[in-house]
This record gives structure tokens, C-alpha cells and sequence, in this order.
């Protein structure tokens, strides 16, 4: 089946397939709980809540067990989406680390110019989100030092994978991330999710789908176990076989397709890795 759950023997906490409970720790009357509601609420999304209902904030970070006072790094955090959710949730006695590629032995030359603007203009943006919570730092990965290493609680990396696969960068990229985390440290990935038996042109991270078995391959070659996976942004409507890519689907909704406007966003994959 598509959509199963790591092995029984496996003790992370996390919710069945199609369901949204909180893990173990998350309950709606534990302090977790009620500082990520607040954070949530909080009014510097107003503009971002509109797409709670397809990216299920709650629910995601509960899965990959993110914790405030935590040290996290938000992988390629482009508009900030999730940068507005974690700062305040960390709170004070946590670490916002906003990381961006190393695109000097990237592929595409368009990429190349693409992440050379990304954290000059995500770092000029983040200061009129006037956030309060976690100290924020940005940086490229090639300007991540020694003493960084194993330092970090979690890695989360929202739809970026494919990006990582098309530019040829993703051993660089993985290899740097886990060097980062702690011992017991977590990665969790969201990412577009392709038919499992979508052909190798189609999921060469140009449309920006991928399989999830290649994922998962991919991922634990680099150092890291499958602890969890779960449904919780799956959209079972999604066919995931449009010819420009998932940017067809909304909210960027690319080729104006009447039969993809209302179908929500694109059907994803939610993996939860430990660093091994």
C-alpha cells in the first residue's frame, strides 16, 4: 500500500494514517499544545492561515515532535511560512536557524542566481514580520563551522527535496544537515508526492514530485533512519501527473486548469528521519 506507517516495532508516537492526532506530549491540555495554538494565532499570519487547512502546521510539527526552547533548522525557508510559526513557538529559550543551499556546484546556472538573492531578501523581509520568540539566524550551508556541529534538536525541510535532486546538490546538502543535528536529533520532510509508479523522467525533481520510496531511499543513504510517516498533508485528489509540474496545483496554479482549482494543494509525503 502507498500510505503505510514505519513498523510496529518502531516506539515514536505518531498519528494513524488519515488521522490528526497530536503525539504523545501534544494533547490539548499539555504546554506544547498551547503554545503552538498561540503561535498559530498569532497576527503576523493573517495571510498564511488560509493555507493551515492544506498544510496543517498543528499537526506537522507535532509529528516530527517539535518541541519550544528547541534548536531548529527551517531548510530553504523561502517566504517564511513556517519561519512565522516556529519563531514564536520556540520561544526565547529556542533557535530559529533559517539555512539555505550552497548553490556554488549546483547544476542550473538559474538556481545559482536564484539562491544568491534567497537569504540577502529573506533576511531584509523577516525584520518587518516584527517576530518575537526565537533568535533568528540565516546563513548559505557553506558558511556553517565546526563548532555548529551537533547542535540542533531538529531539520525540517518543507518541500524542498526536489529542488535538492534536480540540482544535483542533495549529498552535499544531507550530509551537511546531519552534521548539524545532535545524536538524537530529527529530520522531517514534507514533500510532493508522486504515483508510485511514476517513471524516472517524471520524478527527476523537475515537476517537483517525487516517489516516496525514493525519498526514503535517498535519505537513509545519507546517515538516517525511517522513524515515522504519516498522511496528514496527503490529498488523495491530487492525480500528480500534470505535465508542468505540481505548479499547476495551487496556490501557485500555474496553467489556470478549472478541474485543479479547488482540489487544495498537492498530495505529500510527511517522513520523520533520526539521525543515525
Amino acid at each position: 500500500m502507498r500510505y503505510l506507517f514505519a513498523a510496529a516495532a518502531l516506539t515514536l508516537a505518531a498519528p494513524a494514517a488519515a488521522d490528526h492526532h497530536m503525539p504523545a506530549g501534544h494533547g490539548a491540555h499539555s504546554p506544547s499544545h498551547h503554545a503552538l495554538m498561540m503561535a498559530l494565532a498569532s497576527e503576523n499570519r493573517s495571510e498564511d492561515r488560509a493555507r493551515d487547512q492544506y498544510r496543517h502546521p498543528a499537526e506537522t510539527l507535532a509529528f516530527f515532535e517539535v518541541e519550544p526552547a528547541m534548536t531548529v533548522v527551517d531548510y530553504m525557508p523561502s517566504s517564511g511560512w513556517y519561519t512565522r510559526v516556529l519563531v514564536p513557538y520556540l520561544g526565547s529559550e529556542g533557535r530559529y536557524m533559517g539555512v539555505n543551499p550552497d548553490a556554488s556546484t549546483a547544476n542550473r546556472q538559474s538556481f545559482i542566481d536564484y539562491v544568491a538573492k534567497m537569504t540577502p531578501e529573506f533576511t531584509e523581509q523577516s525584520k518587518g514580520w516584527a517576530l518575537k520568540g526565537a533568535p533568528v539566524s540565516v546563513m548559505n550551508s557553506d558558511a556553517i563551522t565546526e563548532d555548529m556541529a551537533g547542535t540542533v534538536d531538529r531539520v525540517l525541510v518543507f518541500r524542498e527535496m526536489h529542488n535538492l535532486l534536480r540540482n544535483g546538490i542533495m549529498h552535499q546538502e544531507l550530509t551537511r544537515l546531519r552534521g548539524l543535528l545532535k545524536p538524537d536529533g530529527k529530520l522531517g520532510i514534507v514533500q510532493h508526492r508522486a504515483r508510485d509508479d511514476a517513471t524516472g523522467e517524471y520524478t527527476d525533481g523537475s515537476k517537483g514530485y517525487l516517489r516516496q520510496k525514493d525519498v526514503i531511499g535517498l535519505v537513509e543513504a545519507h546517515g538516517f533512519e525511517l522513524v515515522g510517516m504519516s498522511d496528514i498533508n496527503a490529498n488523495a485528489a491530487d492525480p500528480a501527473n500534470h505535465e508542468l509540474g505540481v505548479w499547476e496545483m495551487p496556490p501557485v496554479w500555474g496553467s489556470k486548469r478549472e478541474e485543479l482549482k479547488n482540489l487544495g494543494e498537492s498530495d505529500r509525503m510527511t517522513l520523520l528521519f533520526r539521525k543515525r
